[in-house]
């Protein structure tokens, strides 16, 4: 039972997370705290284990949706690297700051965070860019789609660079891939065409997730039994999302999503609130 709820998780966040680009951590941490707490599915977590259990699965989805988005050719490579520069010192800062906070900190914290990244979701598509302007400093490129439609995009290195640190300690503080928060500033302020941006956060997640994944398991926060029957579902979840990601809008799924950010979020904001 404990392996067919945990594999079936892995597979919700490993699909959600590579169709949107979040990475899935935002499902796999509220839900093994859910589990732990007010079930008796599985034994009582950390938040600390519960995030560092994120962040090894978030490799696997990462490196999954990664795969598969290489055959559509959508993933800029030298700019996730980039991103990636940033978004490490950032990620293990953020472990180191994880260790100190109580289960009713965290869960006010992660609430508080989870309600912002739905409102981030909710107003991502209502924003539009400023004009793209090639500018000193700017790696720029083009990208031209299978319909033949061109887009122009680019960023200066130096402030990809600062806005993937800030990404990447809300990914080590609370287990996230960060791509809830990296996917709406790569499309608003670098221009990246969506389903580019996508692609491209998921090859951060995988890279930020790897150095992440190694300050927790230094620090003693992962429950290896639980990692490894998350694994499966993620992995297979993550090509899922992928696959779909590339055929079909995700507004209807992104709608949902925001609800239940904002569900489990207030939730997390409750119990952090009286305990």
């Amino acid at each position: 039972m404990v392996w067919l709820v945990l594999v079936g998780i892995g597979l919700l966040a490993g699909s959600i997370g590579a169709l949107v680009g979040l990475g899935g951590g935002i499902i796999i941490v509220p839900s093994l705290l859910y589990l732990g707490t007010s079930t008796n599915i599985i034994d009582e977590l950390t938040p600390q284990v519960a995030v560092g259990v994120s962040t090894v699965i978030m490799i696997f989805t990462g490196l999954s949706s990664t795969l598969s988005y290489l055959k559509h050719k959508v993933v800029d490579y030298k700019a996730g690297l980039i991103f990636f520069i940033g978004s490490a010192p950032g990620g293990i800062m953020g472990a180191h700051v994880n260790k100190n906070l109580n289960a009713e900190a965290f869960s006010l914290y992660f609430g508080i965070f989870m309600v912002f990244m739905a409102i981030v979701l909710l107003v991502k598509n209502r924003l539009k860019p400023m004009l793209f302007k090639p500018g000193k400093g700017k790696i720029v490129k083009t990208y031209k789609t299978e319909n033949g439609h061109s887009f122009s995009y680019g960023y200066h290195p130096l402030l990809a660079a600062f806005i993937s640190f800030v990404v990447g300690f809300s990914s080590g503080l609370f287990g996230i891939g960060g791509g809830a928060l990296m996917v709406p500033v790569m499309m608003l302020l670098f221009f990246f065409p969506p389903h580019m941006a996508v692609a491209t956060s998921m090859f951060m997640v995988f890279l930020s997730s790897i150095t992440n994944s190694i300050t927790h398991i230094s620090l003693g926060n992962v429950n290896w039994p639980y990692a490894f029957a998350l694994i499966p579902g993620a992995w297979f979840g993550a090509k899922l999302g992928a696959f779909i990601n590339t055929r079909l809008k995700s507004a209807s799924l992104e709608n949902m999503l925001k609800i239940v950010l904002i569900i489990i979020g207030l939730r997390l904001i409750y119990q952090g609130i009286t305990g």
